[in-house]
């Protein structure tokens, strides 16, 4: 005769079941994976990232500038960026990492606005919005190609027609001598400051340490800090196209 199994044993087959089948369960996320499921932690990466560029940008610009000092010190400034290779790579992969993370986050959010809307309005008339913010995406979008085509002109020296290894004035003396080349250099960083523009102050909205009483008052910061990235970039391939550097 045989009996039926007790509670005991149905208890412990049942876990045992259920272990089987479970197998191991995953822990719990890590702070950058819970971020990035969320639009709002995107929106935060998005921002921290932003501002990362932001400062590397400024200082960029305040390098550049050193060339109305003469070639001996623009080519100094570079060569002392050279000097500790470790920091020049740490700063690097800093930046690579920063832009990666900007550039798919930035991505993924528009898609998801997209999808959120895939009809537009009919007879849409924008309230509350700047052409900065409207153009985001596109913005970035020259900037990426822009950075690309940068590098290659003048770090790498492939779209150079004459680059020379260290002789960094040199090298954007030949390249701005293009008209070409410095009318996309000048619409590139117009789209910069467009980009900064809405980037600057939305970016407080994202870290969550906005306020409704400053907003104005940022705006104007942001446009007027995108303004003077603008100009100080362009300065530069424009004194060398019209024969005021070179």
């Amino acid at each position: 005769m045989r009996l039926a199994p007790g509670p005991t044993v149905s208890c412990a087959m049942a876990a045992e079941s259920r272990t089987v089948d479970e197998g191991p369960r995953p822990g719990p996320p890590s702070v950058l994976g819970a971020l990035w499921t969320s639009l709002i932690g995107r929106k935060a990466l998005m921002a921290a990232t932003g501002f990362v560029l932001f400062v590397y940008v400024l200082v960029h610009m305040l390098g550049n500038l050193q060339a109305f000092e003469g070639a001996a010190r623009l080519d100094h400034y570079a060569a002392q960026l050279r000097v500790y290779p470790s920091l020049l790579w740490a700063a690097r992969a800093v930046l690579l990492v920063a832009v990666v993370v900007h550039v798919v986050a930035g991505l993924q959010l528009w898609a998801a606005r997209r999808e959120a809307r895939p009809i537009a309005y009919h007879g849409w008339t924008p309230a509350g919005s700047t052409p900065a913010s409207r153009t985001m995406i596109w913005s970035g979008l020259l900037i990426l190609g822009f950075v690309v085509y940068h590098l290659l002109d003048l770090t790498f020296g492939v779209a150079n027609p004459d680059f020379r290894r260290g002789e960094v004035f040199h090298n954007v003396v030949v390249s701005f001598s293009r008209g070409a080349a410095v009318v996309f250099y000048v619409v590139a960083v117009a789209g910069l400051g467009f980009h900064l523009w809405h980037g600057l102050w939305s970016m407080f909205q994202s870290l969550g340490v906005s306020n409704r009483a400053f907003t104005p008052t940022i705006q104007r910061a942001a446009a007027a800090l995108g303004a003077l990235l603008a100009v100080g970039f362009s300065a530069v391939p424009l004194a060398v196209l019209f024969g005021l550097l070179g």
